[in-house]
């Protein structure tokens, strides 16, 4: 998954930099940031952004930077090409620019636009203007105000359109740490998110594969320690899942197993359970059980050429003499189940 965070100027410069630290070690490609926003005052912004910038360039960290005209004279360029200089080569336009401006900006920069309000007319007005979308992304806001923020539902509607004429799609998910104001209530772009602020992992992954959304990011400025966790394991492909594990199957323990790229509705199944991470010898049956949503089963010798593979279930599903049960995905942890799909990783840990 590829994963952001948000940075803000109205944060000191030494939090910033602890920050921009963690999210480099916890694999972060992007990070975002507004030039125009109301509370944020005595801002020496050009010299502040410079020094982000650097931060990020020297993390590895992509800066998306929200801009409008004003932008310019707040870090005292002439023109917006002259952010380039700046090393800004992502941009996200609310307001300002026409179509023609708009694509000849696309030639130096990747442009952003606030994915809720594209609408058919800006589709064609860019095409028009010779507009190449894998120039262009789309991203949604996040909403301070209680209320104001979109459904799941909404948001996949909106990035189905999208994606399918080249755009990549961008969403926030709210911190779980220090939150930022002047509302302090988290900074979602699904509603449902914001009092679910302490489960940052499944939110992301929500927003990814429920929301179809490409890239996630963090609105808040600041995550619980737990929380940076779950986002490095996020930024390498995997999650950890908590899970209780008979003795004779303990070796699942601290494997990371990806679920199929053909995604299955009912089970995880793990095509290296079959290869790289097969058992040394295959199992022989034992007596079948019912297999209960979590449930973490092994194909036994009876199951011919699928002997060893791994599963688990995301439903529940009835007993199978050719199904070995091992254990099972501890309760808590069972609603990542239905978003750990199509080449998301797992790394089962012991509670």
């Amino acid at each position: 998954m590829q994963t952001g965070i948000s940075l803000y100027f109205s944060e000191d410069i030494e939090q910033n930099e602890r920050t921009i630290e963690r999210a480099h070690a916890a694999g972060v490609t992007l990070a975002f940031t507004s030039l125009h926003i109301p509370e944020e005052t005595g801002v020496v912004y050009a010299d502040t952004a410079r020094h982000l910038l650097t931060c990020c360039q020297d993390a590895g960290i992509d800066l998306m930077v929200d801009v409008s005209p004003v932008t310019l004279d707040k870090l005292g360029c002439s023109r917006i090409e002259d952010l380039l200089e700046l090393g800004i080569t992502t941009v996200r336009l609310d307001f300002g620019f026409n179509a023609r401006e708009t694509v000849e900006l696309s030639r130096s920069f990747r442009i952003v636009f606030n994915a809720s309000t594209i609408s058919a007319e800006d589709i064609r007005a860019w095409q028009a203007a010779g507009a190449d979308f894998t120039r262009f992304a789309a991203c949604h806001n996040f909403y301070p105000k209680r209320y104001t923020a979109l459904s799941i539902d909404e948001v996949r509607r909106i990035n189905q359109r999208l994606s399918s004429l080249g755009f990549t799609t961008m969403g926030f998910v709210p911190g779980d740490g220090r939150l930022r104001g002047p509302l302090f209530e988290g900074l979602p772009t699904v509603e449902e998110h914001r009092d679910q602020k302490e489960r940052v992992a499944l939110n992301m992954l929500e927003l990814s594969v429920a929301g179809e959304t490409d890239v996630v990011l963090v609105g808040d400025p600041g995550l619980t320690d737990k929380s940076w966790d779950a986002l490095s394991c996020l930024s390498a492909g995997y999650l950890p899942l908590r899970a209780e594990i008979r003795d004779s199957y303990s070796y699942l323990y601290g494997q990371i197993h990806h679920d199929r790229p053909d995604s299955s509705e009912y089970i995880f199944r793990s095509p290296e359970s079959r290869t790289t991470l097969a058992p040394a010898t295959p199992f022989e049956p034992n007596a079948p059980a019912a297999r209960p949503c979590g449930t973490i089963a092994i194909s036994n010798a009876a199951y011919g050429r699928y002997a060893g593979e791994m599963e688990i279930s995301r439903v529940d599903l009835p007993a199978d003499a050719r199904m070995n049960i091992a254990g099972a995905v501890i309760e808590a942890d069972r609603a990542f189940l239905p978003y750990l799909v199509r080449g998301m990783g797992i790394k089962l840990m012991r509670p």
